[in-house]
């Protein structure tokens, strides 16, 4: 840290690099951001109908969304801390070739391994998120860093919103091989963008790749994903599900005790356990939970058959619609998120977005019979959700070295994912136990949904009690930048031992 700079503001670099074209490089990694997030929900409308397309069992086929939540965990914080190595802009292109050789696969086969292993592909590039939020500290003038970091945040949320409506037109009007067409042309046309606007990073951190922390990660991640995703269908008390569980902790234990011994960390937990940085990370997965909740209940409620008495028998597509104004309030409050980070700190705005998700689920509590009404609590947490996923970035870029910027995002974004994870658990124990019948079919009735809505806004809630023990440092608004110096070390809370660092490369 720089002389006479306030305390917890991170200094900017002696020089900064020149950025010809910010608001094109912006432009361009925020589409990539949301063709990344498209992928995430891309199938969800075409899940019912996989059984009779492919011939796989639906177990089978809801291997289509876990696989992408499985690869994403990993891929995200993993290739964070590659481009941080060797080069942001080379990894983030290197993801999305991933991603289109991923769509290809899911567009040329009906075969249901073949489309698993073309939807893995399609969630790896997953870490195109924070890879951009990392290219967008090194390289924009400080004044548009917070604004556009909080825009390339969002987009994690817009692709989501935007996925199922889009999905579900496709699915409708053409034949359903199309849409991973679609994602593959788009990813293509990523690529050529990235290669015409964005340059890449000057920035390094020192070290060897830690190839064994990230072995013992990726086991860590799969066995607790595994366990939650499949919980339901495996019974939560069967031996592959608890013994999962007890391996992911084992294997965490043991990795925790390795990274922390070893020189270059593939996650550095000293730097990781500090309270900006932990109370940022749980927040993050409170909010991804509340999130996701609102997205799978709006979804399934709007299509429930009116024979249930609060159903309204909408279509795939009006369901998917639902959520597109929420998708579109992220868009408009991306920049407000800014301003009121960049004005009163990013802790204020996050709180603000855990308060405002607890108002749209109380919103959605008592009015869930009328569209217009579902819509507009849908649209209430939406917008929370905007403001949050635009604050976090900023709370871990000031907590952490330029250096590690990727890595920290990664995980950041993990985080959510996770809690992404833990929500559609719940979700599914939720709607398939508490039933009844109507209309000669088994449907969950109008108190699961309403339970849905009380859990995810006391997830809500427990964000805002988290962010309100986040250290309280007002930003300057020059702080929006939060860039290392280059070159310059990063020492341990108690000036011990250096860290990490950053180089600039020529």
């Amino acid at each position: 840290m720089t002389e006479g700079a306030a305390p917890g503001a991170i200094p900017e670099p002696p020089e900064t690099p020149e950025t010809h074209h910010p608001r094109a490089l912006v432009a361009v990694l925020a589409f990539c951001g949301v063709v990344v997030a498209l992928m995430q929900t891309l199938v969800v409308p075409l899940l019912p109908h996989i059984p009779e397309l492919t011939g796989a069992t639906p177990a089978t086929a809801s291997w289509l969304v876990t696989i992408t939540l499985l690869t994403g965990a990993i891929c995200t914080p993993v290739l964070g801390r590659v481009g941080d190595m060797y080069g942001k802009r080379r990894v983030l292109l290197i993801s999305l070739g991933v991603l289109v050789l991923g769509s290809v696969l899911c567009a040329v086969s009906s075969q249901i391994g073949v489309l698993i292993a073309g939807r893995a592909l399609q969630g790896a590039a997953l870490a195109v998120v924070p890879l951009g939020i990392s290219i967008m500290r090194d390289e924009l003038p400080p004044v548009r860093v917070l604004s556009s970091v909080a825009l390339m945040s969002s987009t994690l949320g817009i692709g989501a919103a935007v996925g199922l409506p889009v999905a579900a037109l496709v699915i409708e009007h053409f034949n359903w091989h199309t849409m991973f067409w679609v994602s593959g042309a788009l990813g293509v046309l990523d690529i050529v963008l990235v290669l015409s606007c964005v340059p890449e990073s000057p920035l390094r951190s020192r070290g060897r790749f830690d190839v064994l922390g990230t072995l013992g990660l990726t086991c860590a991640l799969v066995a607790l994903l595994l366990a939650v995703t499949q919980g339901a269908d495996w019974g939560w008390m069967s031996v592959r599900t608890v013994g999962l569980l007890v391996a992911a902790v084992v294997i965490s234990l043991f990795w925790g005790a390795y990274e922390l011994r070893t020189v270059s960390p593939m996650v550095d937990l000293r730097v990781s356990a500090r309270p900006a940085v932990l109370l940022a990370n749980i927040a993050a997965l409170l909010i991804g939970f509340a999130f996701y909740a609102n997205s799978l209940a709006t979804a399934q409620m709007v299509q429930e058959p009116r024979s249930t008495g609060y159903g309204l028998g909408a279509s795939i597509v009006v369901s998917g619609l639902c959520l597109l104004p929420g998708g579109l309030s992220m868009v408009a409050l991306s920049p407000v998120s800014a301003r009121i980070s960049a004005k009163h700190g990013p802790k204020v705005t996050l709180a603000l977005a855990s308060a405002l998700m607890a108002v749209g689920y109380a919103v959605r509590f008592f009015t869930s019979h009328e569209l217009w009404m579902i819509i507009a609590g849908a649209t209430v947490v939406a917008s929370g959700t905007a403001l949050g996923y635009s604050a976090l970035p900023a709370l871990v870029m000031r907590a952490v070295p330029a250096g590690e910027t990727g890595a920290a995002n990664g995980l950041n974004t993990l985080m959510r994912s996770v809690g992404q994870a833990f929500c559609s658990a719940a979700v599914a124990a939720v709607l398939a136990n508490v039933t009844f019948r109507a209309g000669g079919r088994t449907a969950p009735t109008l108190h699961a949904y309403l339970l849905v809505f009380l859990i995810a806004g006391g997830a809500a809630l427990l964000a805002l009690a988290v962010t309100l023990c986040l250290p309280g440092r007002r930003a300057h608004p020059s702080e929006g930048a939060d860039r290392t110096a280059l070159g310059a070390g990063t020492k341990t809370a108690g000036g011990g031992a250096v860290v990490t660092g950053t180089v600039r490369k020529p």
